[in-house]
């Protein structure tokens, strides 16, 4: 009787360390299931791209380390050097940076680069893994598809568009030329504007994929147009297909697409104004519907200033602008309905001239790069009003002028 009582004591004993373990492991699972990512998944390395020479100017690409929680950002290293690498953008799933390089002769050649780098997932650091002649004069902005075949290159100095093959490595394939011996992933624009400092050629400023890589949407400077181009990712291949205006000395630098909605947005450089396009996405065609100023109309003075970079926030509620000259942040709510702006703050950057700025991951931070003031300025996301506040911190870079975040970076090979 007394071995039997003995045991039931073990045996219940046994039951109730058991199922304690079971509830606990269960906890475990749940707390780490409803533990926002954020605070799972928190850095990123975070590069800038620079104009280069002699002090203030930088020397390449730089890179930190980016705290997704805080936001802090560590101190800049020189992750690669390379003459004006002016702008950056990262493959959607290998560990490939992509830079223009801003020079008008590349081994004697009159023409620009574009260059690969894969990272080095220990510090950020790149090696030169590819480059291909931009095919024109001042290479500035570049992007990916989405699902990264094809690397899209706009030259401001020719005034020309370009499409380059991306390799299973994420390295640059050369670019693809038709049955004539031309290229086929090339496109010279045509095209002036009333400016006759500024638009008295085309100067291609930027090109983007659509979401679903039918269409590649250029906005040229000098034209005052704003470009659509068949993309056919399969073959690197890009032709023309229509275009539209902006306004008579406008002047359209960079596109940005509405992340659920049939908009677009092109920052006008020159007047100070952005265009809202409602877009057609079967049939490849932007329709105007307004443009805006950047700057409240109480500023009459604006020779000196001119808008750099635009952004919508992740939500689709928030439209962003970059003056330089005036040195800020315009903010605009965006109707869902109509596609149409409405200026809402306009909020000092706290750097000079910023040629750039970002939406950081999480979409609750923005950094701006400021050109001459060779600093970065760090702000808040009000996730209700898109309000900016500037949090005080300011990291020192030469001459920054593009800002890429990675993924993500977790324990072990991933990558960013």
């Amino acid at each position: 009787m007394i071995a039997t009582s003995q045991y039931m004591h073990c045996f219940k004993k046994q039951v109730f360390s058991l199922q304690a373990r079971r509830f606990l492991s269960y906890i475990l699972l749940i707390f780490l299931f409803s533990w926002p990512t954020s605070f799972v998944q928190a850095e990123h390395f975070v590069w800038f791209g620079s104009y280069t020479g002699k002090p203030p100017r930088g020397q390449g690409i730089y890179v930190s380390r980016y705290d997704e929680n805080t936001g802090d950002i560590s101190t800049p290293d020189l992750a690669c050097k390379v003459k004006n690498p002016s702008f950056l953008a990262i493959h959607p799933t290998l560990a490939v940076v992509y830079a223009v390089s801003e020079i008008a002769d590349l081994n004697g050649q009159p023409t620009g680069g574009i260059i690969s780098f894969t990272i080095d997932m220990k510090n950020g650091h790149l090696t030169q893994q590819s480059v291909q002649p931009s095919n024109g004069k001042g290479p500035c902005h570049l992007s990916l598809d989405t699902q990264g075949k094809v690397l899209l290159a706009a030259n401001y100095g020719s005034g020309s568009t370009l499409c380059l093959g991306i390799d299973d490595d994420g390295s640059l394939l050369p670019l693809t030329t038709n049955k004539e011996g031309g290229p086929s992933g090339f496109i010279q624009h045509t095209g002036d504007g009333p400016n006759k400092t500024r638009q008295e050629t085309p100067h291609g400023h930027s090109i983007n994929a659509t979401p679903d890589s039918k269409f590649a949407i250029s906005c040229d400077l000098g034209a005052d147009r704003v470009f659509v181009h068949n993309l056919d990712v399969s073959a690197a291949l890009l032709t023309p297909h229509t275009s539209t205006s902006t306004q008579p000395g406008g002047g359209p630098r960079h596109f940005a697409m509405h992340p659920r909605l049939p908009f677009g947005y092109a920052n006008n450089e020159l007047d100070m104004t952005v265009t809202a396009f409602q877009f057609d996405t079967e049939k490849g065609t932007l329709k105007k519907l307004q443009s805006v100023s950047t700057i409240p109309d109480s500023v009459s003075e604006r020779s000196r200033f001119s808008t750099a970079e635009i952004a919508i926030h992740p939500s689709g509620k928030f439209l962003y602008v970059s003056n330089r000259g005036h040195d800020s942040i315009s903010l605009f709510g965006i109707n869902e309905q109509s596609g149409k702006l409405s200026l809402k703050r306009v909020e000092p950057t706290h750097c000079q001239t910023p040629r750039h700025f970002v939406i950081a991951p999480g979409g609750n931070r923005l950094y701006a790069a400021g050109q001459a003031s060779g600093t970065v300025t760090a702000f808040t996301i009000d996730p209700t009003t898109g309000k900016l506040s500037f949090t005080n911190r300011i990291t020192k870079v030469p001459k920054p002028v593009c800002i890429i975040f990675s993924r993500p970076l977790l324990p072990g090979p991933e990558k960013p």
